[in-house]
């Protein structure tokens, strides 16, 4: 493979890349992230990079435009549609290109713009406080045996075995029925090195046993403590927590980028990767595992830090933690994501009847996955519930136990394939739609992830028409660079807009409006946030007004599903409405209901609970009775698919109007004081 020579400025990282390798490909191989967030479709924009012509001696090359492929005709639609962005900065097209669509051909010397630096994305799926009873699955036990002489020549394991069985009952006692030695079993890994390790250790060892029924590690000596972790894999981002399986303590907390996002930015997309490309299933699965070895790595060495810090040059090397000594992890994710963990195709998730290839929760060997922990560890996926309703779900039941409460509660994990869940002790349902990337910043004109530099927060005066915002890392209102704006801040422009009569009820600008910032621009009416002298990437920031279509069809999509569950139920309202997720904790709930992104419900009974997906692996990694509990309930769960709804287009039309069509919200009436009946609202009627 012929290879050439790559600069990327300002950053001045080089090296060489292959013919026909992408240029945003070579950069994030030199450690440069450029940013993207259309799953390298040449549709978002983020991606900007400038092809530098010239002899530039220092790196002794020819950097030329025909040194990468020709611009693309997804390039050209790109550029075209807007003529302000070339002309604002004096670019032209073939010098300015999308980095994800220009093919590297020969040497080339790239300027990444600073709107195109990806920073790193604040990931906001930390863990709550909450009580957790500890019931592992893993537990050890101190084992001193005798060794082995001519006249009782028994076999390492059966001694072994035996011993177990007399520490088993004088540790727990009469608590329960405990198995006997011959019951057992020992893991084929852990049977390898047993011979060696027990005369090590003279016979005098730590048994740590999974289930009360498989002896998965043995250790010389006592140790009182086993590590486990507890995983998030979300569309967007993943989060893990390593925990101390005897006291429940998290000892680290690590995230990252799903890197899965490269083949696709939701579900759907995925699924048909996997369908389109002979490689596929096995390129998912290879990035999901990698960035969970990753993590795991990362995490070891946070735990092992924050011991140094404690105890300092006095620590105890044997107390320092190694990813061998994690011996068990829960992992949870929606239906796809599943089975990208698994290595289970995930064609027929797409397709009527919508079936995933198992429902029950899931044990497997760390091995078996390629997991860099303990070959002998055992991983645990939670159920699944329907084909786009996953382990996810079933980690959210477990933490926020609406199958506990008389009340009926909804349940939603709001991300761009959403999840919903409404019922209480004596039924539970679910859906999910997808929602889109939009709300998460994709396919809104400047758009971005939660990082430095991102609005964040957004008002907007109702008499002057003035916004004040707040950035990612700044402390104060409009202070600092803006560079983009976030999930959190689209939701809070688009009420900002409605709220203060920008736009109307159906999303339209209104053009008879006193304000330099209310303006027609190179694609139509838009409202400027942020002026070109308040940004760092030189050019003003606006909501469009195809952004703002973008949020009425996602939101439309979330309303439309609580609808459906709601009116299945017999229920007007929720008695209680739960935002799970970490977008979701952002969400200023007010707006959300304003633009009709949620049901209408008390606002006092509308909560944020964080990354309860997160929190319900970590339960479920902790208290083994709970892996139980809840393959009892998830199995009793009413699915619902709503391409099955004849009523649903219907119902979709009418909640793209702010915040609907017809229904009265009058929670946040007093926001919309002069609100008019919408004549369109009997053609949508739903009977």
């Amino acid at each position: 493979m012929t290879k050439h020579n790559i600069i990327l400025q300002p950053s001045g990282s080089r090296g060489q890349a292959d013919e026909g390798t992408s240029v945003r490909t070579a950069a994030r191989e030199l450690g440069v992230e450029i940013e993207s967030i259309c799953a390298e479709n040449g549709t978002c924009g983020k991606c900007l990079v400038l092809i530098e012509e010239g002899r530039f001696e220092k790196y002794n090359i020819d950097s030329k435009r025909e040194n990468v492929s020709p611009v693309t005709p997804q390039e050209q639609k790109y550029f075209e549609s807007r003529p302000n962005l070339l002309k604002s900065k004096g670019w032209e097209i073939g010098q300015v290109r999308l980095s994800c669509q220009c093919k590297i051909r020969g040497d080339v010397l790239i300027n990444v713009p600073e709107e195109s630096r990806g920073n790193k994305q604040i990931i906001r799926k930390s863990a709550s406080a909450r009580a957790i009873e500890v019931k592992p699955a893993i537990r050890k036990y101190l084992v001193n045996m005798t060794p082995p002489n001519l006249e009782r020549p028994i076999a390492d394991w059966e001694r072994l075995a035996k011993g177990l069985e007399t520490s088993m009952s004088l540790v727990r006692g009469g608590e329960e029925k405990l198995p006997r030695w011959h019951e057992m079993s020992i893991d084929y890994q852990c049977l390898r090195t047993l011979s060696k390790t027990v005369r090590e250790a003279k016979w005098n060892v730590t048994v740590s046993v999974w289930n009360d029924k498989e002896v998965i590690q043995v250790q010389s000596g006592l140790h009182e403590d086993s590590y486990g972790a507890a995983v998030d894999i979300g569309s967007t981002t993943v989060a893990l927590y390593l925990c101390n399986l005897r006291t429940g303590e998290i000892l680290a907390a690590e995230s990252e980028m799903n890197p899965q996002i490269v083949y696709g930015e939701d579900v759907m997309s995925r699924i048909q990767y996997t369908i389109e490309h002979k490689d596929g299933l096995e390129k998912l699965h290879k990035a999901i595992i990698a960035t969970l070895n990753k993590l795991l790595k990362e995490s070891v060495k946070t735990a092992n830090k924050n011991i140094f810090a404690k105890d300092g040059k006095s620590a105890d090397k044997s107390s320092f933690i190694k990813a061998e000594d994690i011996l068990e992890m829960v992992l949870v994710g929606n239906s796809t994501m599943h089975h990208l963990l698994l290595n289970l195709p995930p064609k027929d998730l797409g397709l009527a009847p919508f079936v995933p290839a198992v429902h029950e929760s899931v044990d497997v060997k760390a091995r078996e996955l390629g997991l860099q922990i303990s070959p002998s560890a055992n991983i645990h996926v939670l159920p699944t519930i329907a084909s786009f309703v996953g382990a996810d779900t079933s980690a959210m039941i477990l933490a926020e136990e609406p199958h506990k409460q008389d009340e009926n509660w909804l349940l939603i994990d709001v991300g761009t394939n959403a999840e919903l869940v409404l019922g209480n002790r004596k039924k539970l349902s679910c859906t999910s739609t997808p929602t889109g990337p939009a709300l998460e910043g994709a396919h809104v004109e400047y758009g971005m992830r939660a990082a430095p530099g991102a609005i964040e927060r957004v008002h907007i005066d109702e008499e002057t028409l003035e916004p004040k915002y707040k950035i990612v890392g700044e402390d104060e209102w409009n202070a600092g660079k803006a560079k983009g704006i976030c999930g959190s801040a689209i939701i809070d422009a688009v009420a900002e807009l409605f709220r203060a009569g920008i736009v109307d009820s159906r999303g339209k600008f209104k053009k008879d409006l006193k304000s330099n910032r209310v303006r027609e621009g190179a694609s139509g009416w838009e409202y400027v946030i942020a002026w070109e002298h308040e940004t760092s990437i030189g050019r003003d920031i606006p909501m469009t007004q195809q952004d703002v279509r973008q949020i009425q069809l996602a939101k439309a999509a979330l309303f439309t599903a609580a609808r459906t569950l709601l009116k299945r139920n017999g229920l007007e309202s929720p008695d209680k409405i739960i935002l799970a997720g970490g977008f979701g904790s952002y969400i200023d709930k007010e707006k959300a209901m304003l633009i009709g992104l949620i049901p209408d419900c008390e606002l006092d009974h509308v909560y944020a609970v964080g990354n309860s997906a997160g929190d319900g692996a970590r339960i479920a990694l902790l208290n083994i009775e709970k892996r139980n509990e809840i393959d009892a309930v998830t199995r009793k769960v009413e699915r619902f698919e709503l391409p099955t709804d004849p009523e649903f287009q219907n119902q979709f039309m009418q909640a793209t109007s702010f915040p609907h069509m017809s229904e009265a919200f009058p929670h946040i009436a007093h926001l919309i004081p002069n609100r008019k009946a919408d004549p369109m609202a009997k053609k949508f009627a739903v009977k």
